[in-house]
């Protein structure tokens, strides 16, 4: 009988060195280290991160569907909507709104990236 009570309070032992709340970590100093620990915090990098993301990301499919997709659309349509002119009715195909700002995307990315390297770098996450 012994053996499970000690088993028991083994467990509870175990239990209760889970549920005990752990030290806080000493803050930083300063007013560098306090806007750090904010940003740690409040995740404001990951949120930044996903805002200028999507921003960019936005921009790719406004190049692609401007740029792209409307011409061929509109040259599509318009013959049934009964356009007389297919030639210079028409927007032209314009792939270097597309391709800028794919090319724009990537180097946003490319920034972000090195930002949050250097952010793990000095723990902020």
């Amino acid at each position: 009988m012994s053996d499970v009570n000690t088993e028991m309070l083994e467990e509870m032992k175990k239990i209760r060195e889970l549920l005990t709340p752990k030290p806080a970590a000493e803050g930083r100093t300063g007013m560098v280290g306090e806007f750090l620990d904010f940003v740690g915090k409040y995740k404001i990098l990951g949120l930044a991160v996903a805002f200028v993301i999507g921003m960019y990301l936005g921009e790719v499919v406004k190049g692609l569907v401007t740029g792209l997709l409307m011409p061929l659309i509109t040259a599509i349509l318009e013959p049934m909507m009964g356009g007389d002119s297919l030639v210079g009715s028409f927007e032209p195909y314009k792939p270097g709104l597309f391709i800028m700002a794919l090319i724009t995307f990537a180097i946003v990315c490319l920034v972000v990236f090195i930002v949050m390297k250097v952010a793990k770098k000095w723990n902020v996450e």
